[in-house]
């Protein structure tokens, strides 16, 4: 899963409309201050976490994962899976899978082959519940994965999924406890990247030395060990030998923000060339300003209010949820909070993948006398607290919905800025934040489910995404049967079944659908934006 910190927000002469303060810089064109000799300088949100493939589950840190490491699988803009480091992907029977490596992808420390027990050695640890990494659950579906999972206080006592078999150095076979059609589709996603010996210590566990300076085998690699908390900028240099496609530059810096207008001060100064995170007071005037270099794209992402429901009882009532998404109007905040450039939600599949159903979340629809009716019928608490975080563009927004709440509901909401996305995700993993949370997701892999399993499955509770801790076991089986449709297509029924059950309960509430809203500097070109919100380096050039 990859929730996002939620960039490319826009917002306009609306503001003044909702009362809110816009924060303003004095933009330039995006010109430069660079020369030849500096790097391609992309703004960030600081990491989560270190670098561990398979426990990054956010866009922060996968940002810059997707630099360093090259994914089995890629999607093209018809987001029809291609192969990239995997030379084939097989199946007969959607059980049995078996991959075949592309010739010629190394790693970055020793100019090794990457092997096919790279790959094994990677998805075992990730699915082993003794390294806790937040993306074991994509792997529950090969089999041996309860033998890693017997539960909390039960000995692991394999190291192996017995669904996965090396065949030779550039071939591995993964075979599934139910047959999956769409396995081969999850395969671009962080978590199934392989990993070189190189990252396990002496105790069998990846070592602290590696996840501040990952090595991989994809477009580029790390100049130095990443210390998270002190260092400003994630530094990487172009990997000679990678077999790919290169950019025409050799040299990339990550530059960590906590403020989305700093970032864009920095965009128009030149200091920085790609920004992806566009502050509400620049998104009405940067078309005007960056011209050419001003993307406006279609994106996957949804954006949500969620509920700690595993740890507090205040939201316990579905009524209260219900009222809540009622009040809120997402119409005028993608209008005009967002100046246009957002749709309101109305389910909780994208419109861009199939399985999207216009009007199915009929809760979604603004509707305050409704709304007032029954928060007061199911008692509902005079208080409301609302956090997010606010090193993206969220503030705008998130003031909107708590005035159509004090409005609507007739309640006191405190909105709770974290500096950090990493500062709220912690605390949700934790369990220790009880209010209400903002939360955006986009997707790991084009398909209905991935809007589904990471984020509200009963297995994404513990090491997942599920930060609401709902569990439901009839959305569960449904999902189970969507897996085992013969096709991705017949699937969709079960998916859309189970999309009825979040609609009905609302763990979360969708608000509204993204598009991306970015800009880049005169000092590059070519800047291209994948269906995954990550920057297709080597389509970028240096202009200087």
């Amino acid at each position: 899963m990859r929730f996002t910190k939620g960039a490319r927000i826009a917002a306009g002469t609306a503001l003044l409309a909702l009362g809110l303060a816009a924060c303003g810089s004095g933009a330039s064109t995006g010109g430069g201050t660079a020369s030849a000799d500096l790097p391609v300088r992309m703004e960030l949100g600081e990491p989560q976490k270190l670098f561990y493939p398979g426990d990054t589950s956010e866009s922060e840190g996968a940002e810059v994962l997707a630099a360093v490491f090259a994914p089995l699988v890629d999607y093209d803009e018809n987001k029809q899976v291609v192969n990239e480091a995997a030379e084939s992907i097989e199946t007969t029977d959607n059980k049995v899978w078996t991959i075949k490596l592309k010739p010629g992808y190394t790693w970055q420390d020793d100019g090794s082959a990457v092997t096919a027990q790279n790959y094994v050695d990677a998805w075992n640890y990730a699915a082993n519940q003794d390294n806790a990494q937040s993306s074991n659950g994509f792997f529950n579906r090969i089999e041996g994965w309860a033998d890693l999972n017997p539960g909390e206080g039960q000995t692991v006592s394999t190291k192996e999924m017995k669904g996965l078999k090396v065949v030779d150095d550039n071939t591995f076979q993964v075979t599934l406890t139910q047959p999956f059609s769409q396995f081969k589709t999850m395969l671009g996603y962080t978590a199934f990247y392989p990993l070189p010996s190189s990252a396990f210590g002496d105790d069998g566990k990846i070592t602290e030395t590696y996840a501040k300076q990952p090595i991989g085998q994809g477009l580029f690699k790390f100049d130095k060990p990443y210390n998270k908390g002190t260092d400003q900028t994630i530094d990487l240099t172009l990997y000679g030998k990678f077999p790919g496609k290169k950019p025409n530059f050799d040299k990339l810096q990550f530059k960590m923000y906590t403020s989305p207008e700093t970032a864009f001060n920095d965009l128009a100064a030149g200091n920085v060339d790609v920004d992806d995170s566009l502050p509400p007071s620049a998104i009405s005037r940067a078309k005007s300003e960056f011209g050419e270099r001003y993307i406006d794209q279609a994106d996957a992402t949804i954006a949500y209010i969620g509920f700690p429901l595993q740890y507090n009882k205040t939201y316990a009532n579905i009524k209260v949820r219900e009222a809540i998404s009622l009040a809120i109007d997402r119409k005028t905040i993608a209008e005009t909070v967002f100046s246009g450039t957002r749709a309101p939600a109305d389910d909780f599949i994208n419109p861009l993948l199939d399985g999207y159903r216009q009007g199915a979340c009929a809760v979604c629809t603004y509707d305050p006398a409704r709304a007032k009716t029954e928060y007061t019928e199911a008692n509902g608490p005079k208080t409301l607290e609302l956090g997010y975080n606010a090193d993206g563009p969220h503030k705008e927004w998130i003031e909107a919905v708590a005035n159509n709440l004090r409005a609507n509901l007739g309640v006191q909401v405190s909105v709770k800025p974290f500096e950090k996305f990493a500062s709220i995700l912690d605390e949700l993993d934790q369990k220790t934040y009880g209010g209400m949370f903002r939360m955006g997701w986009a997707i790991d892999y084009p398909s209905a489910e991935n809007y589904l399993t990471p984020v509200f499955s009963t297995v994404a509770i513990k090491t997942g995404s599920n930060y609401a801790g709902w569990s439901n076991k009839e959305f569960d089986d449904l999902l189970a049967k969507g897996d085992s449709a013969p096709t991705q297509a017949e699937g969709l029924k079960f998916y859309q079944q189970a999309d009825d059950i979040l609609i009905k309960e609302l763990p979360y509430i969708p608000v509204y659908y993204y598009r991306i809203n970015a800009a880049f500097s005169q000092n590059v070109k070519g800047v291209k934006i994948n269906l995954l919100n990550q920057v297709e380096w080597s389509e970028v050039e240096k202009t200087v």
